[in-house]
């Protein structure tokens, strides 16, 4: 606007039009963004962007008739020139104008055209959204037959991609194929699956979130205290003042005396008993505080690391090493994301805030959603996973604190078991009125030395033996924790280079 004002140069107006044009565009002020792009004079070098604009205006105004007039201006004059634009966008969005308009023929023609542009430049994101819209489009021609297929085109190459919004979104399209096709159970499955991606766009926010109120939540907390002891110091203060003026006199002297060291011995007891407070709260603090400045660190320097290769790698594109890099950023995430769910919830039995509800709970079906959850990871390692859990036990335990008992000891089973290992659960026949899981890995084992240091009640650890793995061991310790609540026992058994077993006993549901 300042630029428009100062000076008379038309080209120089052009660009300033064409630049708030695509600002109020972006900002969705359609009304604004037209007035802007009319300004512009038809010299502009750019003129074709200008129909661009408009028809991305049109298209998102839902005024399709409009959209195709200026798509197919630009469609025409690609033909000619040579623009600095995606015609594969392009041709994709007339698809879509005229599905909207029904007329199928035409949007069918189109959408097909994007297909083939999308596969010859590998991007697999928008073939992904490009198949869906086809498999729409015959289903609002009651093409059924012609449209299931489609949909699970998107379904199997999302399962390739990293976006989860796309896994929901064709994993609820096949849901919805599943129910109309009469396939119930099936439908629940894919359901199941689309709820799982939303979770995952949605958890880490709400991690961090969570952190960020307890951090706020603890630091109010630390000033409440600190005021509160400022006006306790100058209440004791005041009291000893008056204290010592009262005592003046020779008759008093005695009285106020025993008064005065009695009062003394009680201040001190409350404030040493206050202090042991502050410092029991001040090692939570600093073991936090520890365990995120430690592996927090550690992951995202090894993610800012890696992103430091991607960038190198798209420079080069060097497809498999960014294929390698980007599972290997996944695999950080992940670590980091079990990390900070293993932190709240130690956290909150450390201060008493986590509620156990002890039930009677199935236990072959809970190591299945277990199995369900690390289905990926598994594979990833061509790990083999073995349920063999009696169907007859059920134990009487909290069922939130048996998973995260159970997620956590499988997370490790994976970590430290070679590729195509086997990890197998199973329960053993107990006389008392336990039952007792065990869960087997042929993965790398430790020495009865690294057994009982894990089995001791101590500190956190500091570096896990056998293993170039460092961490806090802070899911151990809160497994030890969770079962001794749910009044179950932990033993290990394990051997170098041949695996580990670690059994499990809870009581069976009377």
């Amino acid at each position: 606007m300042k630029q428009l004002t100062v000076t008379p140069n038309i080209k120089l107006n052009d660009y300033c039009h064409f630049f708030r044009a695509n600002s109020f565009r972006r900002k969705k002020i359609f009304s604004e963004a037209k007035k802007e792009y009319s300004y512009i004079s038809i010299s502009f070098p750019f003129v074709y962007k200008i129909k661009i604009g408009l028809g991305a205006i049109f298209l998102e105004e839902r005024n399709f008739s409009k959209a195709i007039i200026c798509f197919q201006e630009i469609e025409r004059s690609l033909k000619n020139n040579t623009f600095d634009y995606d015609r594969s966008s392009l041709i994709h969005d007339l698809g879509i104008c005229f599905m909207e308009l029904k007329k199928f023929d035409k949007a069918e023609k189109y959408l097909f055209k994007s297909v083939i542009m999308y596969q010859a430049k590998k991007n697999n994101s928008l073939l992904i959204t490009s198949y869906m819209d086809i498999a729409n489009l015959y289903y609002l021609q009651y093409k059924d037959n012609q449209a299931i297929p489609y949909f699970k085109k998107s379904y199997d190459l999302a399962k390739k991609t990293n976006n989860f919004d796309l896994k929901r979104k064709t994993a609820k399209n096949m849901s919805a194929v599943e129910e109309n096709r009469g396939d119930y159970k099936q439908a629940l499955i894919y359901r199941k699956e689309s709820e799982k991606w939303k979770d995952s766009l949605n958890d880490q926010n709400k991690v961090w979130a969570v952190a960020d109120y307890e951090k706020k939540y603890a630091v109010a907390q630390k000033q409440k205290q600190i005021s509160v002891l400022k006006v306790e110091n100058k209440l004791k203060e005041t009291q000893r003042k008056t204290m010592f003026i009262s005592t003046l006199g020779l008759l008093l002297i005695l009285v106020g005396g025993v008064y005065m060291y009695a009062q003394k011995v009680k201040n001190a007891k409350i404030i040493l008993i206050q202090k042991e407070k502050l410092d029991k709260l001040n090692a939570t603090k600093d073991q936090l505080f520890s365990i995120v400045s430690h592996d927090l660190r550690s992951s995202v320097n090894a993610l800012k690391t890696s992103n430091t290769k991607l960038t190198a790698s798209l420079e080069t594109k060097n497809y498999n090493e960014l294929d390698h890099l980007l599972h290997q950023n996944s695999a950080i995430a992940n670590g980091a994301y079990s990390l900070l769910d293993n932190l709240l919830h130690w956290a909150l039995l450390q201060t008493k805030q986590l509620y156990f509800h002890k039930d009677s709970v199935h236990l072959h079906s809970i190591v299945q959603q277990i199995e369900y959850n690390y289905k990926p990871l598994l594979i990833d390692k061509s790990i083999i996973f073995e349920n063999t859990v009696s169907k007859n036990n059920f134990i009487f335990v909290d069922l939130d604190s048996l998973k995260i008992i159970l997620r956590n000891l499988l997370d490790n089973a994976i970590k430290f078991s070679p590729e195509n290992g086997k990890i197998s659960f199973y329960t053993a026949e107990t006389k008392s009125g336990f039952c007792q899981l065990i869960i087997e890995d042929n993965g790398l084992g430790m020495t009865q030395n690294t057994i009982n240091e894990l089995l001791q009640d101590n500190d956190l650890l500091a570096k896990k033996s056998n293993s170039e793995i460092i961490g806090t061991g802070l899911g151990m310790q809160l497994c030890k924790q969770m079962i001794k609540k749910n009044e179950g026992t932990l033993a290990i058994e394990s051997e170098l280079g041949k695996g580990t077993k670690m059994i499990l006993t809870f009581p069976k549901t009377v």
